[in-house]
């Protein structure tokens, strides 16, 4: 079972930390794509 928060810890800091992790995680995924887009144009898969 999950333990409580610890004193003085932020709502507003939780929060943070959620959008901050999803921020990375959406650069990383447009990143990735972008490079298959990439080496889908150099061997020739454009349209």
């Amino acid at each position: 079972m999950a333990s409580p928060a610890p004193q003085g810890v932020s709502w507003w800091r939780r929060v943070g930390w959620l959008v901050l992790i999803w921020a990375a995680s959406v650069a990383t995924l447009s990143g990735v794509a972008l490079l298959f887009r990439a080496l889908m144009r150099f061997v020739g898969m454009s349209s």
